[in-house]
Parts: C-alpha cells; structure tokens; sequence
C-alpha cells in the first residue's frame, strides 16, 4: 500500500533540464505549439497561402520558380499553391513576356482580401503565443531572433 493520494493530478511532466536548457529544443516546442495555435485559426493550406501572397504583396509579380526560391519551397509545392489562389481568384497567371517558358503570379484584389484575413488569425495567434511577453520583450526576442538566423543563413521559409 502506498501514501499516494489518487485525487491529485499527477505533477507536471517534464523534459530533462539538459534539453529544456537547448535553444533549439525550445525553438522547436515553440514552433509545435505555434503550429497547433496556427491551425485551430485558419485552414491547413493557410500557412503556405500567407507566404505566397505576403511574397507578391511585398515583391508584387513573380515567376513561380522565383517566388519558390524565396520561400524556399519547391517547384511542385509552388504549382499547387498557386493553382488553388488561382482557382479561387486570388492571384492571376500571366506568361512572362520576356521568357514565355515561365508563368508569374501576382495578387489580385480578392488575395489582398484573403491576405488580410490570414494576417488576422496571425496576429491573434502570435498574440497568444507570446501572452506573457509585454511588448518590449516580444520586439527583443523577435530581435534576437533575427539575430541569431543572420548567422545561420538559410533559404527563406
């Protein structure tokens, strides 16, 4: 027999120190949790839809093979994304007059729209994945962060 109280919830379960001391490791629980955070606001396909329509918001027309460089996606991931944005008007394809082999892609007004929507759920969701953060530690972490990733670079995405 033992003294264990059955109506307690069992403590916490944690990782060991050593890994809970790995920026890495907590990058990665942070990425975890933002991907759950992020798919309970927004479709499955939202993720990749608000990179390809930030990147020709912010770069306007596209090649798909440029817009894949990027985002560091590649070519057959590209062509799906901008297949569904095509097939629901928010982004046209057009054939690059200077190299009629290549197809760009750019924003139309409804993809603004939809950009628009998705920043939202964004914003909620890094909102709440920084709660306990006040506003000065979010811009320092997203500052030590950027930090940290111009050391180490790597294709966009």
């Amino acid at each position: 027999m033992t003294d264990i109280d059955e109506t307690r919830p069992p403590a916490r379960l944690r990782a060991p120190a050593r890994l809970r001391a790995l920026v890495s490791w907590q990058i990665n629980k942070l990425d975890i949790v933002g991907a759950r955070l992020t798919g309970s606001r927004m479709p499955a396909a939202g993720r990749y839809d608000f990179a390809v329509l930030a990147a020709l918001e912010e770069y306007g027309a596209l090649s798909q093979a440029d817009l894949g460089r990027r985002l560091g996606l590649d070519r057959n991931s590209i062509n799906g994304i901008a297949t569904r944005l095509d097939d629901r008007g928010r982004i046209v394809r057009a054939t690059d007059p200077s190299d009629r082999r290549r197809n760009t892609v750019a924003i139309t007004p409804a993809g603004q729209q939809y950009l628009d929507e998705l920043q939202t759920a964004t914003d909620a969701t890094q909102a709440e994945l920084t709660a306990n953060l006040s506003a000065s530690e979010r811009e320092q972490l997203r500052t030590l962060l950027a930090k940290v990733l111009e050391a180490h670079p790597t294709p966009p995405g």
